[in-house]
């Protein structure tokens, strides 16, 4: 049976190779080799004209929205505190966020399966027309959201609680997350603080956003159900 083929977002940064330095679509490696893992065949997206995403969507089993740096605040009319990037990748990138909108509407149109990681999960809240906490600190009052292992409670009748259970200790620090859900999305799964840390939209094959990481470590099992729900 042929590897359902799963295109993986990336983000512009500065790269070197020999003497030279440029601008390139980068992903780290973990995405890649959970997809394959999985059993699906990964490409790697570079963010280009939104223009093209629904050409994408066509040619893709599955999407994959990857982490990274924060989404432009001013997309969900919201000001930002101003604090440096969590994952150390600088200012938002306008293009990025452009092309990833773009992408997630197409897919979610299409009812192409896709799995919302990290800036992901905001990007399709936002993508939803939903908003995000900027500062979950200032927010909640605590800081352990930007600790990397935390707790969860999951919906066991959700597709994210189907994969891992209702309790799920997971890898992911963050400093914003959602305020209010997008059209369709519905909340899978909580901290203890009640902070949205999954969403599902409704009536849709597979469309799943998680505020973790889940291409790192040893449990795979979302992305083998985005993979599943990839296949024909």
């Amino acid at each position: 049976m042929a590897r359902p083929i799963v295109g993986i977002t990336t983000y512009l940064e500065a790269a070197r190779w020999s003497t030279y330095v440029r601008e390139a679509a980068v992903s780290p490696r973990a995405y890649a080799r959970a997809v394959e893992k999985a059993g699906g065949a990964p490409v790697l997206l570079p963010p280009l004209s939104p223009v093209s995403a629904g050409d994408y969507v066509r040619r893709l089993d599955a999407v994959i929205l990857a982490g990274g740096g924060e989404v432009d605040p001013a997309l969900y009319g919201e000001i930002a505190p101003g604090e440096p990037d969590d994952d150390g990748l600088g200012a938002p990138q306008p293009q990025r966020d452009r092309f990833e909108t773009a992408l997630t509407q197409a897919a979610v149109e299409a009812d192409v399966p896709l799995l919302a990681i990290a800036r992901g999960m905001h990007v399709l809240n936002v993508a939803r027309g939903g908003t995000l906490i900027t500062s979950l600190p200032d927010a909640v009052g605590h800081n352990r959201h930007q600790t990397a292992r935390h707790l969860l409670t999951v919906s066991v009748s959700s597709k994210v609680g189907k994969a891992i259970g209702d309790r799920a200790e997971v890898t992911g620090a963050h400093r914003r997350a959602v305020r209010r859900l997008g059209t369709g999305l519905i909340a899978v799964a909580w901290a203890d603080d009640q902070i949205v840390e999954a969403v599902e939209l409704q009536g849709h094959r597979f469309a799943v956003g998680v505020q973790w990481h889940p291409e790192r470590g040893a449990d795979n099992r979302l992305v083998e159900a985005l993979v599943e729900a990839a296949r024909p």
